[in-house]
C-alpha cells in the first residue's frame, strides 16, 4: 500500500513502514528510543517490533497498564518519571506501540516532557490505526470525562503493519470498524456501503479499507488541522457517544463500553437528531440504525441514565458559551457541524434509539 503524506508526517504501511523507520533512525541524531506500551501491546506486538528496528540506539521499554481507566495524568506522571529515572532528554525518541490509549496518552507524554520531544506512532488496534493515531489529537481523560486535557501535535510518522490485528479480539475489531463507518457517513457514501457488505472482519479484508479510512481523515485533517471548522464533522456520533461512554464508565450498575460501541449508539442518535434538524431522510436513519445494532445490538437506558448522560453533553469539547454543538448529517455522505438541539430531541433520540 502506497505511504499516505499529512502536512508534516506520513503514514507508511506493513513491510514499508519498517525501512522508513530504519532510515529515519539513522538520519536522526537520538540520544535513546523509548518504546511505550501496555501490558497487551508488550505481549503480542513488542517482540515484533523490536525484530524489525536496525538500529544501534539504547532501547528502554515502559509499560502502562492497559485500558481506558488508566488514561490519566497519574498515569503521564509515572511515565513522565520513569522518563527522568532513565536519563531521557530533548533528543530522545517516544514510540507510541499500542492502541488509542497508548498513543493519545504516549503522544500527550512527549509533547510536555521537557516541553516537547519527538514521537512515532504505531498502532496496533483498528481504531487506533484508522482514528486515534492519525491527527495529532493527544491527551488524557479528566476522571471518566473523554480527552479534556490535551494538545494537537503530530507525530514524526505513523506506522500501521496490519498484523498486528492478528492478535486482537474481536470486540477490539467492532470497535475500530464504528470509526471507518462514520468515515462513510460523513464523507463517503460509497465507502459505507461496501463496508456495510462485509460479512466479517479480518486483517485481509481490511488492509486496503483501512487505507482508504485513513485518507478520508488525513484530507479532512489537513484541510483544518485545528479544528475550527470541517474537522468537526469527525464528531459526528461522537457528542451522545462520549457522553455515553464516560457515563457507562463511571457507573458500576452499567456495562462499560468500548469507544466504538458507544459512538456506535451516539450514531443512531444522532441520526435521528440529523432527520429532524438537517434533512437526512427516513430511510436512510433506518439504514443507520439496522447496520449499527446488527453489529453491535443495543444498551439498555433507564431515564435516570438519560437524563445523566445529558448532563454529561456541557462537557463537550465543540461547546462554546454554554450551547452544546453537534456534527449531523445531510444525507449519508455529507455532514454540518455546529447545529444546535434542545433537550427534547434528545430524549426523543433516546426512545427513538430503544425501539
Amino acid at each position: 500500500m502506497k505511504s499516505i503524506p499529512s502536512t508534516s508526517y506520513s503514514v507508511h504501511f506493513n513491510e514499508h513502514c519498517y525501512k522508513e523507520l530504519n532510515a529515519y533512525l539513522e538520519a536522526s541524531n537520538f540520544s535513546k528510543i523509548f518504546i511505550l506500551v501496555d501490558a497487551n501491546t508488550h505481549t503480542h506486538c513488542l517482540p515484533k517490533f523490536l525484530s524489525n528496528i536496525d538500529s544501534d540506539l539504547a532501547l528502554e521499554i515502559i509499560e502502562m497498564e492497559a485500558g481506558e481507566v488508566h488514561k490519566t495524568l497519574e498515569t503521564c506522571h509515572q511515565i513522565w518519571q520513569s522518563l527522568s529515572d532513565l536519563d531521557g532528554d530533548r533528543k530522545s525518541l517516544i514510540i507510541n506501540l499500542g492502541g488509542g490509549v497508548v498513543t493519545d496518552l504516549g503522544g500527550f507524554v512527549a509533547s510536555t516532557f521537557k516541553r516537547g520531544v519527538r514521537f512515532i506512532n504505531v498502532p496496533t488496534s483498528l481504531l487506533s490505526m484508522v482514528d486515534a493515531s492519525v491527527g495529532g489529537k493527544t491527551g488524557v481523560d479528566l476522571g471518566t470525562i473523554k480527552n479534556q486535557i490535551g494538545v494537537i501535535n503530530f507525530s514524526d510518522m505513523v506506522l500501521v503493519d496490519v498484523s498486528f490485528l492478528e492478535t486482537l479480539p474481536a470486540e477490539e475489531m467492532r470497535s475500530g470498524l464504528a470509526e471507518m463507518l462514520k468515515h462513510g457517513l460523513i464523507k463517503d457514501a460509497n465507502y459505507w456501503s461496501r463496508l456495510c457488505k462485509l460479512k466479517t472482519l479480518n486483517s485481509s479484508d481490511l488492509g486496503g479499507l483501512i487505507h482508504e479510512s485513513i485518507v478520508i481523515k488525513n484530507e479532512v485533517v489537513k484541510r483544518d488541522p485545528n479544528e475550527q471548522g470541517e474537522r468537526k464533522q469527525l464528531n459526528f456520533g461522537h457528542t451522545l457517544g462520549h457522553a455515553i461512554e464516560s457515563y457507562c464508565l463511571d457507573n458500576e450498575a452499567m456495562q462499560t463500553l468500548l469507544h466504538g460501541e458507544a459512538i456506535a449508539a451516539g450514531m443512531i442518535m444522532e441520526g435521528y437528531l440529523s432527520v429532524k434538524t438537517c434533512g437526512l431522510s427516513e430511510r436512510e436513519l433506518n439504514e443507520i440504525k439496522n447496520t449499527f445494532k446488527s453489529i453491535y445490538g443495543s444498551v439498555d437506558f433507564t431515564e435516570n441514565d438519560k437524563s445523566s448522560i445529558i448532563e454529561l453533553l456541557k462537557y463537550d469539547k465543540k461547546n462554546s458559551h454554554g450551547q452544546v454543538k453537534y456534527a449531523l448529517l445531510e444525507s449519508i455522505g455529507s455532514c454540518k457541524v455546529d447545529i444546535l438541539v434542545d433537550d427534547e430531541l434528545i430524549h426523543e433520540a433516546f426512545s427513538f434509539y430503544a425501539q
